[in-house]
């Protein structure tokens, strides 16, 4: 999957295809994530002016979206 830099002191890049969305972390961590409208999380992520704080209100709060650690 093709990751996109992000300028964010928490999130290093984002990367999208087939419904998944993967979000690599400044911590050296990456997790999967998928469920309704994940595509649109994606740009979100993308375009934020804070992508971390975009992660922690629209994804990690989302009992929507499921996710796993890669």
């Amino acid at each position: 999957m093709d990751m996109q830099p992000v300028e964010s002191s928490n999130v290093c890049s984002v990367g999208y295809a087939d419904g998944e969305l993967r979000v690599r972390f400044k911590s050296g961590r990456t997790y999967r994530y998928w469920g309704e409208g994940i595509e649109q999380h994606y740009h979100g992520l993308l375009t934020a002016e804070s992508p971390g704080t975009y992660f922690a209100l629209h994804i990690r709060s989302n009992p929507e979206i499921k996710w796993e650690p890669l």
